[in-house]
């Protein structure tokens, strides 16, 4: 393999389209890494084995950096190893249903036959993933474990969808939060700045909405109708499939990958093909860990 410097092998995956076949794979110190559309495939590392502290903490980089990094080949990686892998992120937080055929308390196991695991999981619109918690899931490491034919999940960049808002759009935006329809109805900002990046990112599930509140906290506050309330969960539906869904990512699942996301900076639905049945796409399996956040969501960054 040709081998080129670091800094031109990024220029080039810069310059060049966002196609595996045509992009040089970015030669890291411990593993490599090729840019996708959203995230990056990283090859030459084997998750079955802990590697090194150093490398612990350049994954744990590479994650807030790309967002999703999709480790490929990765064979069966049990439940608890799962886990083990997940505490490197820190706490998990396990909120879920567990399945009887879950492998481990902290695994959520999900498919499209009931037999095997949760059906119709993710299927109520885009979200991120805890924002019921008093703060939403930190990360969440997704692997598969019974590969279909179809059975895409997709991604979109929270950050790319706020820059992209009219400026109209962005200002109401910024005046609302989320009312969580569990948990108390938890209260977070619909916009507010990543804890880590600084980046500005949604808190939303647009399947476990109560309301909104607009102005939370001052003298003008006001919480939104059930009208007013389905009318901007659409308008925030349309921002993510505007344009033919040209923000999304739709992850196609193959034997052993192993995905490791930033929650705070990407939303995720699963497709209509997850509950495809078993006897039209073959069984889906996928385990699902999630690590508990530290910082709740505020209006007072950045």
């Amino acid at each position: 393999m040709l081998r080129f410097p670091r800094f031109l092998l990024q220029q080039l995956c810069d310059i060049l389209p966002f196609k595996r076949q045509l992009v040089f794979a970015m030669e890291c110190k411990n593993y490599k890494i090729c840019p996708l559309k959203l995230g990056a495939e990283v090859f030459d590392i084997n998750l079955q084995n802990d590697p090194p502290p150093n490398v612990i903490e350049e994954i744990k980089s590479d994650v807030h950096k790309f967002r999703l990094l999709v480790f490929r080949d990765q064979g069966l990686i049990s439940g608890p190893r799962q886990v083990e892998i997940s505490k490197w992120f820190g706490e998990l937080d396990s909120t879920f249903y567990r399945h009887p055929k879950s492998p481990d308390p902290d695994v959520f196991r999900v498919s499209n036959d009931e037999k095997e695991g949760c059906t119709n999981v993710g299927r109520t619109g885009w979200h991120i993933d805890g924002s019921f918690q008093p703060a939403p899931f930190a990360y969440s490491i997704y692997h598969i474990i019974e590969t279909p034919k179809k059975g895409d999940t997709v991604f979109a960049p929270l950050n790319e969808l706020i820059l992209q808002l009219t400026e109209e759009k962005r200002s109401r935006w910024e005046m609302l939060w989320m009312v969580s329809d569990r948990r108390s109805n938890r209260i977070h900002p619909l916009i507010y700045s990543h804890p880590v990046t600084g980046l500005k990112t949604l808190c939303f599930h647009l399947g476990m909405t109560e309301s909104f509140a607009w102005n939370y906290g001052s003298e003008n506050q006001r919480f939104t109708d059930w009208k007013e309330t389905s009318e901007i969960l659409q308008e925030i539906h349309e921002e993510f499939v505007k344009d033919g869904g040209s923000l999304q990512y739709s992850h196609h699942w193959l034997p052993g990958d192993f995905i490791i996301s930033d929650n705070l900076a990407v939303g995720h639905e699963a497709s209509p093909e997850t509950q495809f049945s078993p006897n039209k796409v073959g069984l889906r399996v996928m385990h699902r860990t999630t690590v508990k956040g530290t910082t709740p969501p505020q209006k007072n960054r950045g």
